[in-house]
C-alpha cells in the first residue's frame, strides 16, 4: 500500500467518524441531560428522634409552640 493510499484511506475513515458523531449530535439526545427539580417529601415529625436531650430533660426537649413566620413558604406549583 502506497503512503497517498493510506492517507486517503485515513481522511476517508476520519470523515466517516465525523459523519457518524454528526448524526448523533443533531438527531439525538442532548449529551447534557437538563437540570430537573426534585421533589422534597417532608415526613412527620417524630419528637423522639429530632427532639434534642439536655441533662436536666429525661425526654426530648422541644418548644411548646411553633413559630410559622419563621417556616420557609410553601413551593408554588406549576400547573
Amino acid at each position: 500500500m502506497k503512503p497517498g493510499e493510506f492517507i486517503a484511506n485515513l481522511f476517508a475513515a476520519l470523515l466517516l467518524a465525523g459523519l457518524i458523531a454528526g448524526v448523533f449530535l443533531v438527531f439525538g439526545r442532548p449529551l447534557w441531560p437538563e437540570r430537573q427539580a426534585s421533589m422534597v417529601v417532608l415526613f412527620p415529625v417524630d419528637a423522639t428522634t429530632t427532639g434534642s436531650v439536655r441533662g436536666a430533660c429525661f425526654e426530648p426537649c422541644l418548644p411548646l409552640r411553633f413559630d410559622l413566620k419563621r417556616a420557609p413558604p410553601r413551593p408554588s406549583s406549576k400547573s
